[in-house]
């Protein structure tokens, strides 16, 4: 058993997942944790969470702020850190989340599309992340 930790990169907050590998397929086998931190405490966080798992590496997202981010990791964790490829990743993520959270009452009758989405979906996305990662695998 395998444990690989998302992280999609942000200036005030970051999306964070932890999921489990077992099996030998490109798909995650189950998603342990997600969560938006704050981005003034993510790297303790992430601290706090490789002492609770024993992670094979983190992915991240290769956007705008991830060479800092990758930098801070590079000097405060012992794991590995490899970008992926995070375009259109939040647009995917709201397809993922209404797949996470099916519409409820009055709401399944609304195009999805015009749904509003009443949280960060950051954390969703850095599972997104890991499941490209896996793809490439």
């Amino acid at each position: 058993m395998k444990y690989l930790l998302g992280f999609d990169p942000g200036r005030d907050k970051c999306g964070v997942a932890v999921v489990e590998k077992v099996t030998n397929t490109p798909t995650i086998d189950r998603v342990c944790l997600h969560q938006i931190l704050p981005s003034s405490i993510a790297v303790s966080g992430l601290q706090d969470l490789c002492r609770q798992f024993d992670f094979e590496v983190l992915v991240m997202g290769d956007g705008t702020t991830a060479k800092e981010w990758q930098e801070k990791f590079r000097q405060s964790l012992a794991i590995p850190v490899v970008l992926v490829n995070e375009r259109n990743s939040t647009l995917e993520a709201r397809d993922r989340y209404w797949q996470m959270f099916p519409p409820q009452g009055f709401q399944k009758i609304i195009p999805q599309s015009l749904r509003r989405i009443d949280r960060p979906i950051d954390d969703i996305v850095a599972i997104l992340l890991v499941e490209r990662f896996l793809a490439t695998q």
